[in-house]
This record gives structure tokens, C-alpha cells and sequence, in this order.
């Protein structure tokens, strides 16, 4: 089957911006083919296959997180980008393949969220931080339902300044997985539109409350933490100069508590 010239090379062009966005690993363990009318989305285990992975459950994180970005550029293009995970028994390399299909109109959501993947991930720091605002995890929460998942809030700890929350999917397979990769994509991306930094654990999962939280059904997938960073006009209402320490014409600064 031909491809129009313009749709080949807009899917080109996709898979360049898709390389370029974060994911969830530093090393890339899939790889785009663009096909007649399919760009697919191709394992490759070679790049990443970690003794404690046996079953690739993190490469199809990778994956899924890979293909988020994907979408997000065709959006911008103009393209509706139609994925279909696991789509050939016999190629069971072949993670997923995105169609582009007729015309898409770009929301301001996309936008942000393409502008996203343009940024490294904020990831938590020794910064000053507070626990996100209610608005904001409800709006990370639509983020992983909206591919899928869902994000259940963990209890809080006493005096901390971080959010725990787990992520979760219906069910423990591989197609399962890359759903969980596309929902932490989206929430991390949705986190830095935000400036909310985080951080999150995927392998050798076990989440001491989770089952308290989840509903019947669900399995984790992933565990995050959540911090809202302090505005810098915030930062510097919170300090004082100190009264008692003026020696050698210094000011010195002391947090009000």
C-alpha cells in the first residue's frame, strides 16, 4: 500500500519529536518503524534487560511512555493518532502501532503537555516543597484515568511534605503495563506543567497501605511522591533576617517557623 508523501514524512517527523521527549528510563528500550500507514512501536531488549525484569514489565513502561509522547506530537501536527497496543500474537516485539487518522484540532491541554515533554523532569530534591494542593492531584488523577489508570492517594505522613500516591491498572498483563507507562507518562508530564516534581519506584513494588486504598481488581504498577515546589516569592516571604547574628556586616538569614 502507498503513503502520501506528506503523511510519511509527518510521521517521520513524529517519531524524531518522540524520540527527543523524556520517558521514565534514561535508556531507551523501544524503537519506532514507520510502515505503510503505521508508525510501530518495537521492543528492544537488548538495550534493556535488567536481571530483577525478567518479564519486561519495566520495558513495556518504557514503552508506553514513549507512545504518549508520540501522541502528543501528532496532536500538534494535526493529526489524530489511533494506538493499538499488542496488535499481532505472531510479533510479540511489536508493542503497539499508531495510525494517523483524519484530522485532529489541538487543545490547550496538549499544548502544555507537548511543551512538557521539551523539559527534563523535575524530579525531588532537597528544594523546598509542600504536599500538591487538592485541585492539583485531582487534576494528576484525571491525568492517569484518562490512559487507562488510576492514582490512589496513600494516607500522609506526619510533618512530611510529600504526597505518596500509587498508581494502579485493572489487572497485572503486558497490555496492562503499557497502559501503566502511558498513565505515568502523562501524570509526570501533567506534574511539570504544574511544577509539581516527583519521584517513583516501579520495580520490586510493595506499597504498605496500598490495599487500603485501591479498589477490588486494581494492581499497583507504580509508587510515586509528590511535591509542590514553593514559588520563589513565597520562598523568600518565608525568611527573616536574623536579629541576633549582624558581626562582620552580614546579614544572616534564619527560616520563621
Amino acid at each position: 500500500m502507498s503513503v502520501p508523501v506528506a503523511i510519511r514524512a509527518s510521521a517521520e517527523r513524529l517519531v524524531i519529536a518522540a524520540t527527543m521527549g523524556p520517558t521514565i528510563h534514561d535508556v531507551h528500550a523501544w524503537r519506532f518503524k514507520v510502515v505503510p500507514g503505521l508508525i510501530e512501536v518495537h521492543a528492544d531488549p537488548d538495550r534493556f534487560r535488567p536481571a530483577h525484569d525478567p518479564a519486561g514489565r519495566g520495558l513495556h513502561l518504557s514503552s508506553g511512555a514513549a507512545l504518549v509522547n508520540l501522541r502528543l506530537a501528532a496532536a500538534q501536527l494535526g493529526y489524530e493518532a489511533v494506538v493499538r497496543l499488542l496488535p499481532d500474537v505472531g510479533r510479540p516485539t511489536v508493542l503497539a502501532t499508531v495510525r494517523l487518522a483524519g484530522h485532529h484540532r489541538v487543545t490547550r491541554q496538549e499544548r502544555l503537555l507537548y511543551a512538557s515533554t521539551l523539559k527534563p523532569f523535575a524530579s525531588l530534591s532537597a528544594t523546598a516543597g509542600t504536599c500538591p494542593s487538592l485541585p492539583v492531584v485531582n487534576e494528576l488523577g484525571e491525568a492517569a484515568r484518562l490512559e487507562g489508570a488510576a492514582l490512589r492517594l496513600l494516607p500522609p505522613i506526619l510533618g512530611a511534605t510529600v504526597q505518596r500516591a500509587v498508581l494502579t491498572t485493572r489487572g497485572d498483563s503486558p497490555a496492562e503495563w503499557l497502559r501503566a507507562g502511558q498513565a505515568l507518562q502523562r501524570v509526570l508530564l501533567s506534574g511539570t506543567a504544574r511544577s509539581v516534581s516527583m519521584s517513583f519506584v516501579h520495580e520490586g513494588l510493595h506499597v504498605p497501605g496500598a490495599q487500603d486504598v485501591i479498589e477490588p481488581g486494581e494492581v499497583p504498577q507504580v509508587l510515586l511522591q509528590l511535591t509542590q515546589a514553593v514559588p520563589a516569592r513565597t520562598l523568600a516571604g518565608l525568611l527573616k533576617p536574623s536579629e541576633d547574628r549582624k558581626d562582620e556586616g552580614q546579614r544572616h538569614w534564619e527560616w520563621v517557623r
